[in-house]
């Protein structure tokens, strides 16, 4: 297994207002990130909150090309980005235990932080399709290149590992450094990922291992 230091590119905060964050996630242009009782849209070219939508939002935030999709406490809703309505709720599988959350293959993907677990929902009924094991308190999970990432935060330590998704066996880890830890997690689809920061109210981009960022999807 491979270990790396993780290389900070950017370091986006604190926001006024926020002094949480927690899920993230990137529409092609936005990051989108979690504080509590909003979902915000960060301009990662400019650093600047653009809007915010006024939501719970709690852990795990994704996006599947048109909806948002957010952990509030034990629930999982689905908001229309444009008005910020609530088009649908499912249950979250951690029953408020959830981290973080993914999309991926049509379904989602959810962190249960305190049982080392991944879970694959239907997306429509809240259904566990499987579950995946980590030997770590799991909290913010991405796909990117038919690779499935996680951040695990355990104390004050946090690292971000890419798993096999069959076997949850972990291939690499990118070790943050510490006092830096990880709450939320998305990729940008190249070489980035995007790094929720917990109480300490930031989003921080990292670098991905170039050797991952040249496997393509088959």
């Amino acid at each position: 297994m491979k270990s790396t230091a993780a290389e900070i590119i950017r370091e986006y905060g604190p926001f006024p207002g926020v002094e949480q964050v927690a899920g993230v996630t990137y529409d092609g242009q936005h990051v989108w990130f979690a504080s509590g009782d909003k979902l915000n849209a960060l301009d990662p070219a400019s650093g600047k909150t653009l809007r915010s939508i006024d939501i719970a939002a709690h852990a795990g935030t994704a996006f599947d090309g048109q909806h948002l999709f957010q952990i509030a406490e034990d629930r999982i809703q689905k908001i229309d980005p444009d008005t910020g309505h609530v088009l649908a709720t499912i249950p979250a599988p951690g029953g408020g235990g959830d981290s973080g959350l993914a999309w991926a293959e049509g379904t989602l993907w959810v962190g249960e932080y305190r049982q080392r677990k991944i879970h694959q929902i239907d997306p429509a009924t809240g259904a566990v399709l499987r579950t995946i094991e980590s030997n770590r308190f799991v909290t913010g999970v991405t796909w990117v290149d038919g690779e499935l990432w996680h951040a695990t935060w355990e104390g004050d330590e946090s690292d971000v590992r890419h798993i096999d998704a069959q076997t949850g066996e972990v291939l690499e880890r990118i070790e943050m450094p510490p006092g830096l830890n990880v709450s939320g997690l998305e990729s940008d689809g190249g070489d980035q990922f995007f790094c929720g920061g917990g109480g300490k109210g930031k989003v921080t981009a990292i670098r991905r291992p170039k050797h991952a960022a040249a496997s393509k999807r088959r």
